[in-house]
């Protein structure tokens, strides 16, 4: 079923919707339109609350899956022990510019978020609920959420931090929430022990929150028939950087990427810029499941899933993501400052043909960063350009020895622009007014009264930039291209 709405981002589910429910009608659900579409949020004891989260196996859906109910019981066991007060956060940053489905939740159904923060506020008798955002759109749209509660919300903060890639790192966001520098503090300290303000906190994701809100309305068995029954409910995806779904898991990906009017093409990259790829054969037989990515050596992370088309270049679009990862370094260790930059370095020598040497110093780069991390940032860089040369061993090695490829790096991979968006650009001697255009970009493309564009250029914002690249292949009529 496609939902309509803001197409920031776009949206879609495979069977009926759950988290994304009432969004085909209105593009956002203030609190009467959230209430009629989910009905009204019933009273959980806490034993009850972590009951439901164990038996529906609730893991959150930030990229480590770790098990709520054992975050809940560690924070009870915290804070009993110290004789302390609790919080609770809500970690809606997305610095990774190929997730965007807790943009997806804030932006469209911020209340099933708060009705999961505040449950769980409740169970831990928490008085301090923050959501913890990197956007202003965003930032707006909680904030109207937590006015629209009325006297019930005040208990909620929202607090913004900057936007990047560390930033949802659970101690750099604390950190941050704390009045200090949002960065990783490089020690295993345990949000469950000390946390928001030094209480126990409980820190989660912004889907795992809304999914709690779902399942606490469903109860256990109800939330259960959607799904595998080892891997209950639904999961929410980022495909190619500008679409989120909603899916039962057990779906088929390839299912997925259909849905959204791509395939496969070269490989997907399964799990954001920390994630693996999978070869298209795989991509084809794999399912959306965290068993069923581990058998071909990936994980869904926080639901990244990019396909590659098979007209870009593999080895362009892996140096460009591995620079910009090298640019996003917390800046606190040698790893981050100096290996990071110097691994984007020799992955550039290999596309300039540098040959079996650049080869030789990508893995040595790779080999000197790895486990040496304040944080995960050069570990999961690392095996993100690891698993890129077992994905594409050909393309690296012919860029290597001189052949190359051939082909433009289009940046299928999304990364953030600062300078001002590429555009669209229409040949009018060829185009034939098909209207495909408008099909795929309807937030770009306006069409005249004859059916045809009706401007000869238009911007192209940075999200949207894999619809309009789908845009320029599907034309009929090869009208269309991106200019920067």
């Amino acid at each position: 079923m496609a939902v309509t709405g803001d197409p920031r981002p776009g949206l879609g589910c495979v069977g009926a919707p759950r988290l994304l429910a009432g969004l085909d009608r209105i593009p956002r659900l203030d609190r009467s339109a959230h209430l009629t579409a989910h009905g009204t949020l019933p009273r959980y004891r806490p034993d009850e609350l972590i009951g439901l989260a164990d038996d529906i196996d609730l893991r959150g859906r930030g990229g480590a899956g770790f098990p709520f109910a054992r975050k809940l019981r560690a924070v009870t066991r915290s804070a009993r022990g110290r004789d302390a007060p609790t919080a609770v956060v809500v970690n809606g940053s997305e610095g990774e510019p190929s997730c965007l489905k807790d943009t997806a939740l804030l932006l469209h159904a911020p209340h099933l978020v708060l009705d999961g923060a505040l449950l769980a506020a409740a169970a831990l008798g928490a008085d301090d609920v923050v959501v913890a955002v990197t956007r202003e759109d965003v930032e707006q749209s909680v904030r109207d959420a937590v006015a629209e509660r009325g006297p019930a919300g005040r208990r909620v903060r929202v607090a913004r931090l900057p936007e990047r890639f560390v930033t949802g790192e659970g101690t750099a966001l604390v950190s941050g929430l704390n009045g200090g520098a949002v960065l990783p503090s490089g020690q295993k300290v345990r949000t469950s022990e000390r946390g928001l303000g030094g209480v126990p906190t409980l820190l989660s994701n912004t889907e795992t929150y809304a999914q709690l809100g779902v399942a606490a309305r469903l109860g256990a068995p109800e939330y259960r028939s959607a799904g595998l029954p080892g891997e209950p409910g639904t999961v929410l995806l980022t495909v190619a950087g500008s679409t989120v779904v909603e899916t039962p898991t057990g779906a088929s990906l390839a299912y997925v990427l259909e849905l959204c009017g791509t395939d496969p093409g070269q490989g997907v990259l399964v799990g954001g810029y920390h994630g693996r790829w999978l070869d298209p054969v795989a991509a084809r037989s794999a399912l959306v499941s965290r068993q069923s990515l581990a058998g071909f050596g990936a994980v869904l992370g926080a639901g990244a899933v990019l396909p590659l088309p098979e007209d870009t270049c593999p080895a362009g679009e892996v140096a460009r993501v591995t620079r910009w990862m090298a640019k996003e370094s917390a800046g606190q260790c040698g790893p981050c400052v100096r290996g990071l930059p110097a691994l984007a370095d020799v992955l550039d020598d290999v596309l300039r043909g540098g040959g079996g040497e650049a080869l030789e110093a990508v893995e040595a780069r790779m080999t000197a960063v790895r486990g040496r991390g304040a944080c995960s940032h050069p570990d999961g860089t690392s095996h993100f350009v690891a698993s890129a040369l077992a994905a594409f061993p050909d393309e690296f090695h012919d860029h290597a020895f001189g052949g190359g490829c051939g082909r433009r790096v289009l940046g299928a991979l999304p990364l953030p622009r600062d300078e001002s968006p590429e555009r669209l650009v229409v040949d009018w001697t060829l185009c034939k007014g098909h209207g495909l255009c408008v099909d795929i970009l309807p937030d770009v493309v306006r069409l005249d009264a004859d059916g045809y564009p009706a401007k000869a250029s238009m911007p192209v914002p940075a999200r949207l930039r894999p619809k309009a690249l789908r845009a320029v292949r599907r034309c009929p009529a090869l009208a269309l291209r991106i200019q920067d």
